[in-house]
């Protein structure tokens, strides 16, 4: 076998340079072609790991005895490391994937990876080696979720087996070549204690939050992409009592209640026949018809909007959503929008009066250029004047001197609060 004696390594090394990943790459199709003409690649899927990872290992020891290959240890087992993750996992991306640290995964094409770590994003040594490298794996992503991606549906959304969100896109909608983004799978909900060491919000907002669920008032996290969402509604989720039965109703599957009486629902595209499509709103409608206590919907975007306003307002209270949008008030103009997608022949004013009634309590949230994610603002939902949802705000984060202020107004939801037992202090 050619490995390399300890007291060569520095020289092999130095003489490496840019021809390194060459060479491996050159290696990895030798041992990769020699695996297909012993298993065809259907066995090669079906064989465990440990099985396969020893038949690599024999057939790079094979080459490099054959090629007069010097190679350390630790290089030999990269190699193997590698054809195992384009075997069973995603290639190239697969570390990427099993780092914990990495929130977001984005390849805008095969040479250029970028990923958010610990809430910042910056520029992964990661590689494909060509455009047909990464619309494989693509294709192999899209496949196990039972979905198809080609010219002619060039954009999917899919979920992967750990629940990670996956938005993939080829030519001709892409003008570079093939382009991937992957949201990962936080895998946890986070607790009190981390929701205030990551300083998201103060022990007074965290007890009025978590009062408000208790109380069953009807709930919408607002905020921009990668604002903390998700993350917060998850969390606050603790606070839905054991009893109380929950449906929730999401596009990619993300929310993990904690309790044990929870129906989960999630949409489905058109599958290869062009058949068999699921929407939001066929979810919305049918979650009425199977009794729940409170129905959380992942991310109102859009006519299904009409169905949950009508659910918070015809005694399904306590329940809440998330929603792209800049602010509180802001985040109303969107609602008026996603209704009046329903075409159900409602006016402004009259889906500005069913919003005003049927939320009574805003959260917005924000992401700073730490990549740090704060509560920015708290309001209550106090009516309609004129044309717009009026709104007063509890608490907010004022950047100036990074910290939460409480604003001294004293909602008029505490006499609800008072009424289902439910004491907070302001």
């Amino acid at each position: 076998m050619a490995l390399v004696p300890p007291s060569r390594v520095r020289d092999v090394l130095d003489c490496r340079c840019s021809g390194n990943a060459s060479r491996r790459s050159d290696l990895k199709s030798k041992v990769h072609r020699k695996l297909l003409q012993s298993l065809n690649s259907e066995s090669l899927r079906l064989i465990s790991k440990e099985r396969l990872r020893g038949e690599i290992g024999r057939a790079v020891e094979k080459l490099l005895l054959q090629e007069n290959i010097p190679m350390t240890l630790p290089e030999r087992d990269r190699i193997i490391e590698e054809i195992l993750d384009e075997v069973f996992g995603l290639g190239p991306l697969e570390p990427l994937l099993k780092d914990p640290a990495i929130s977001d995964i984005l390849v805008n094409n095969y040479s250029k990876v970028y990923v958010e770590r610990h809430g910042l994003l910056q520029r992964s040594s990661v590689q494909c080696k060509d455009d047909k490298d990464l619309l494989h794996i693509i294709e192999k992503m899209v496949a196990a979720a039972g979905r198809r991606i080609d010219e002619a549906n060039p954009i999917v959304a899919a979920r992967l087996a750990d629940g990670s969100r996956v938005t993939a896109a080829i030519p001709p909608v892409t003008l570079d070549g093939p382009a991937l983004s992957i949201r990962r799978f936080g895998g946890k909900v986070l607790s009190n204690d981390e929701l205030l060491a990551n300083q998201t919000l103060t022990v007074g907002m965290l007890q009025l939050l978590g009062a408000c669920v208790r109380a069953r008032l009807n709930m919408v996290i607002s905020g921009g992409s990668g604002s903390g969402k998700t993350t917060l509604l998850n969390a606050l989720s603790r606070f839905i009592p054991e009893t109380e039965r929950i449906v929730t109703i999401e596009d990619i599957a993300e929310l993990m209640m904690q309790q044990p009486h929870v129906v989960r629902l999630e949409t489905r595209e058109t599958n290869i026949e062009g058949q068999g499509a699921v929407a939001p709103r066929d979810l919305m409608i049918n979650a009425l018809r199977m009794r729940p206590d409170r129905i959380i919907v992942g991310e109102a975007r859009g006519p299904e909007a009409l169905d949950m306003l009508q659910a918070m307002n015809t005694g399904h209270d306590g329940s809440m959503t998330t929603m792209h949008a800049n602010s509180p008030r802001d985040c109303f103009h969107r609602i008026e929008t996603m209704v009046l997608m329903a075409n159900v022949g409602l006016t402004e004013p009259v889906i500005r009066q069913q919003a005003a009634s049927a939320i009574q309590l805003v959260v917005q949230m924000m992401r700073l250029r730490d990549g740090s994610r704060k509560i920015s603002s708290v309001a209550e939902v106090t009516g309609v004047s004129g044309e717009s949802v009026q709104l007063e705000e509890i608490f907010r984060f004022e950047r100036s001197g990074m910290v939460f202020v409480p604003t001294g107004y004293r909602p008029e939801f505490l006499k609800r609060l008072r009424a289902a037992g439910v004491e907070v202090e302001l």
